[in-house]
């Protein structure tokens, strides 16, 4: 039977034989707390978005994925549509992210600093202007609490120049194919984040985790995109802006309970990614 190794925020992380298994759970998690409210049928959806980037953007880039099928002789149909069988990796410790629009901490750095990763942008920038040319703005991955984010000069000491370029590269170039087919389908890919790992016995890097979903990316409805504050969205910035109305929760654990139309509109927003973009 498979051995569980850990659990994520939203994915438990399995062995079993020479693979690594990574089961997609109904969990949320904002602020970095997880709800103690799960979102029905959310691991399927994630699930089913990755699988469908992954295929599609295979080409590009090598990625980690061996199967989605329970095998016969496991006993889990709860991992039924949830797995995702996967090379075993040493997972590059970078989070590599991309953005294209000005939005949440890239916002934030801009309105104190008028950078967004440390790289200066031109004065007068709005909240949710798309931005002059896509950013690489990688972030240290850390076990508990945010990641931290760093400049180009801390990101090439943190993991050497080669690494740093060969990541950076293709960060970008998978986020500019994505963004331009989200476009045809009404939708904006406002930023994203990617991880990556080595194949231990080749040294290849290889996409890994999870691609382009509602929790690794911000979604934008295109035909209501209107800059200058933040824009409805795909992914759980509905759960985040209910959040911020309840003044009794500080943003530690444990997490509020969640009502059942906050519920139900989140999972809804999930929904609708899927089949904009899977279509």
């Amino acid at each position: 039977m498979p051995q569980l190794l850990r659990r994520g925020k939203v994915r438990d992380i399995y062995a079993w034989q020479d693979e690594i298994w990574l089961v997609a759970s109904d969990r949320i998690s904002a602020y970095d707390v997880i709800m103690p409210t799960p979102i029905p049928d959310k691991g399927k959806i994630l699930t089913a978005l990755s699988r469908h980037w992954f295929g599609l953007t295979a080409e590009l880039c090598p990625n980690h994925v061996l199967g989605y099928d329970v095998p016969a002789e496991v006993d889990r149909p709860d991992f039924t549509g949830r797995l995702t069988r996967a090379r075993r990796v040493e997972i590059v410790p970078l989070e590599c992210v991309a953005r294209g629009y000005l939005a949440g901490s890239g916002w934030e750095e801009y309105k104190t600093c008028g950078t967004v990763g440390g790289h200066p942008l031109p004065a007068g920038l709005h909240e949710s202007d798309r931005l002059p040319t896509p950013l690489f703005t990688p972030a240290r991955k850390n076990d508990e609490g945010h990641d931290e984010n760093l400049t180009e000069p801390q990101a090439r000491a943190f993991v050497g120049d080669t690494l740093y370029e060969q990541l950076r590269d293709l960060t970008l170039n998978l986020y500019r194919w994505a963004a331009d087919y989200s476009a045809k389908r009404g939708i904006l890919l406002a930023d994203t984040k990617l991880e990556f790992g080595r194949e231990p016995a080749s040294g290849r890097l290889l996409l890994a985790d999870e691609i382009f979903t509602p929790d690794s990316s911000r979604f934008w409805p295109a035909d209501t995109y209107r800059p200058g504050g933040s824009q409805p969205s795909f992914d759980k910035q509905y759960l985040r802006d209910y959040l911020r109305t309840l003044t009794s929760w500080n943003r530690t654990a444990p997490g509020p309970e969640l009502p059942a139309d906050v519920v139900a509109n989140t999972r809804a927003r999930y929904q609708e990614a899927l089949d904009r973009l899977s279509r």
